[in-house]
């Protein structure tokens, strides 16, 4: 065998030792993660009044905000009614955004664990997700009366709405898993991930559809992952139709953008006690 040839099957069998430790811990842990998640829900409804009321705030007083613009000051056809429409991708988005606002302080703000105790570092992140998840299933009884509101029938393609939000899921993960990770080593990045994600919800087809923009602007914006998923809610729960071909190549994205951050953060997870 040749040193190129041994090379490659080394590092081929380093990817696979890796892949089966990642999976076992997660399996040995996974009441951890339970444990974490349900910490964290507890936490962040702690003391208030409103409780899971918070989850539907938002997006519902966006949503009015965004109708008033968009249908009384610069009308736009989206072929569903425009407050459904709007609901629709902030709903997505705020899943995604909160997913990430939460999971970029996960590692800092628990520097004792961190630290003191050995366990899968990406329990951390993870659990931010679900918890954002949780507030996705709650926003989506709103979804659901605003649907029956305006009469909008439910057809078959709602079947693959599981599909769509598990690769909304991976993809949020991956992206929490990089930014929990580098603020670790770089303190700065959860001010930069601020101005960010919020031009971020403007670069993508939450308030309006992105067709609208021509040119390389239009080209650029497409290129979004997260456009092709919140066409995919759209069209599966609103239109009856199908996920779009770039929903596909998204899923694709996902899949390879959780893959690499997961298999980063876990090599790099040794030195998160020297960062902190």
């Amino acid at each position: 065998m040749s040193t190129v040839e041994w090379g490659y099957r080394s590092a081929g069998q380093r990817l696979a030792d890796d892949v089966r430790e990642m999976l076992r811990e997660q399996r040995d842990y996974r009441e951890l993660l339970y444990q974490m998640t349900r910490r964290d829900l507890m936490l962040r409804y702690k003391q208030t009044v409103m409780g899971f009321g918070w989850a539907v705030f938002m997006p519902v007083i966006n949503t009015i905000l965004f109708s008033v613009v968009f249908m009384r000051v610069a009308p736009i056809d989206v072929g569903v009614p425009y407050p459904v429409f709007a609901y629709t991708g902030l709903l997505a988005w705020n899943f995604f955004a909160s997913s990430l606002r939460f999971s970029v302080t996960s590692l800092t703000a628990n520097t004792n664990l961190v630290t003191k105790v050995y366990f899968p570092k990406e329990i951390f992140p993870i659990s931010a997700v679900i918890v954002s998840a949780v507030d996705f299933a709650v926003g989506a009884i709103v979804l659901v009366g605003m649907m029956a509101y305006y009469r909008i029938p439910v057809t078959s393609t709602v079947l693959l709405l599981p599909f769509v939000l598990v690769v909304e899921f991976m993809f949020a993960t991956g992206i929490a898993l990089i930014l929990a990770m580098a603020n670790l080593f770089y303190r700065d990045v959860k001010y930069l991930f601020e101005v960010v994600i919020t031009i971020g919800m403007f670069a993508t087809s939450v308030l309006y559809p992105v067709t609208r923009f021509g040119g390389a602007t239009g080209a650029l914006l497409q290129l979004n992952p997260m456009t092709p998923i919140i066409d995919a809610y759209r069209a599966v729960l609103l239109r009856g139709d199908l996920p779009s071909t770039s929903f596909l190549l998204s899923a694709a994205v996902s899949t390879v953008v959780l893959f690499v951050a997961w298999l980063l953060f876990h090599r790099a997870e040794f030195q998160f006690a020297e960062n902190v």
